[in-house]
Order: C-alpha cells, then structure tokens, then sequence
C-alpha cells in the first residue's frame, strides 16, 4: 500500500502530467501554463511541437525529449533528477500523457522511488468526442487505437461487440476505413459518431450507423484524426453460456488456446470462469486424469 499527499514538502522533486491542447490553444489552462514555467525541466514526446507551444505562451523552461524510442535510457536520466530535487514536467504532443502516448512507464518509475505525481487536469480527445457523440456517455470504455494486425483486430472487436459500455477508439485517417469496415463486420450495424479534427478550425461531427460512415468515407476526401465513439450492445443475452453448450471441457480449452493464444494453464483458468465450474474438474477432463 502507497499513500500521496500531492503538496506534503519532500525534498525530492515533483513529477506533473501536463496535458496541452488537442487543437485550439485557448484550451491550456492556467495553471498548465504556471506550472510549465515554474519547473526545472518539461519532458516533451517531440520538442519540435512543443516548442511551438512554448513560443506562444513566452515559456522559456528547456525541455528535454522523451518519448517511445528513448523512454528506457530517459526515464532513468529524468528520475535521477527528479531524486535530487528537480520538478519536471511531463507533455505530449497533445491531450493527456499516457492515454495512447508515452508517460506511463516514467509514472510507474516514479511511483516506486517514492516520488510524487502530481496530474493536472486538462484537454483530452476522447471525453470530447464521447459528451458530444449523441451517443450514451456512461458507462464507457476506451479502447484506443485497434490493433494494426488483422487477426488481432478481429479478436478484439469480436470480445469489444459483446460490452454494453459505449466504446471509444482513436483511428488515423488512413486506417479509418479499414477499421469501420471491421466494426459493422464484428458488431453489426450500430450507431456510430466520428468526431474529426476536435477543437480545431474544420471540427466535424459524423453521426449516424456504421454501414452509412462507411459510404461517406468511400465519398469523402478522409483528413485529419479521429476519435471513433461506438453505441454498445444492448442485447439481453448471455450469448456466452449458449456458445459453449456445444463443447466439451476439453474442447473449450483447446478452442482458447488457440483463439486467444494461451497457454493450458491460462485456458483451463480462463474455462472454469466462463462455464462457472471449478478449475481442477476442467483441469482433469483437459489431461483426462481420473478423480479419486
């Protein structure tokens, strides 16, 4: 157990997670813009952009980079600073750090030397695009970007179509349409919202079912990123009970190993929950041991 009291006095430095505008400058707070000036150091995923965002808030902080490729050798350059006392602020190149950007692994390395974390409320894409969709907003799950394997992509839209929570995802614009293609093949025909360039000059909102934004996409120019907000199941059934009745034990423990790439011991685990028996009656039939 860790408890944090974020403004005890410590003589090691403070971490802050700073989120910066997902388009429209005018969303930096004040106190982002405070704290950005106050620290010893910002960590930027790519200081290219975020010295654009410096420039124009007369912030003159140096930065140091840190991002995906570097986050290993970085992060222990930046806790070692922070142990000796310096405040560093964490960026990325828009919106929240660590919500599909870098930032969680410098969080968890902090955390365990006992260095305090301090998160700053801020610009996010994702509850933008949810409290504007038209669509449910509680409860939600976001998901983040879908994987760019095709086998992987199917898996996980065919565990996502059963949730009832409405789903958030980010998508490039390349990828959209492969990616709404995906959704109407694995979760039928569901409403649907795009949002598109959010906070920006050219903010859009595409509402409608996954079939008909998959026909503006075909006659749409697609620019920009997107944030993909998906109604969820609202199915009374328990279609996992009736999927299994056709299965042996046995059966449904080789079925997982191979469609969700487990090991025996994962599977038999992962059976005994879905068929709500114990594990050691799915761990006999699987070896086919005779209980005594």
């Amino acid at each position: 157990m860790h408890s944090q009291q974020s403004f005890q006095a410590s003589d090691k430095g403070k971490l802050y997670l700073v989120p910066t505008p997902i388009g429209n400058l005018e969303d930096m707070t004040f106190r982002a813009i405070k704290i950005l000036k106050e620290v010893d150091a910002i960590a930027a995923e790519d200081t290219r952009n975020t010295i654009k965002l410096l420039n124009h808030f007369e912030i003159k902080t140096p930065m140091i980079s840190y991002h995906e490729h570097n986050k290993h050798t970085r992060g222990e350059e930046l806790i070692d600073r922070l142990l000796k006392g310096e405040n560093i602020a964490q960026v990325s190149d828009a919106g929240m750090p660590s919500i599909s950007d870098p930032g969680h692994e410098l969080v968890q390395a902090a955390i365990a030397v006992g260095i305090t974390v301090v998160p700053l409320p801020g610009a996010n894409a994702a509850l933008t695009a949810l409290i504007s969709s038209g669509i449910a907003p509680q409860p939600f799950l976001f998901y983040g970007f879908i994987s760019r394997s095709k086998k992987e992509r199917i898996r996980e839209i065919e565990q996502l179509a059963k949730k009832p929570e409405t789903l958030l995802f980010y998508e490039s614009p390349h990828r959209l349409k492969e990616t709404l293609n995906a959704l109407l093949k694995g979760m039928g025909d569901r409403q649907i919202t795009l949002c598109r360039e959010l906070t920006k000059r050219y903010e859009e909102f595409i509402r409608g079912t996954i079939s008909e934004l998959i026909n503006w996409a075909q006659a749409t120019e697609i620019r920009g990123e997107f944030v993909i907000v998906v109604a969820g199941n609202d199915a009374i059934v328990d279609e996992d009970v009736i999927s299994y009745d056709h299965l042996t034990l046995k059966e449904h423990v080789e079925e997982l190993m191979v469609t969700d790439n487990l090991s025996a011991k994962e599977a038999i685990k992962a059976v005994a929950v879905l068929r709500g028996t114990v594990k050691r009656d799915v761990y006999a039939q699987y070896h086919q041991l005779d209980e005594k």
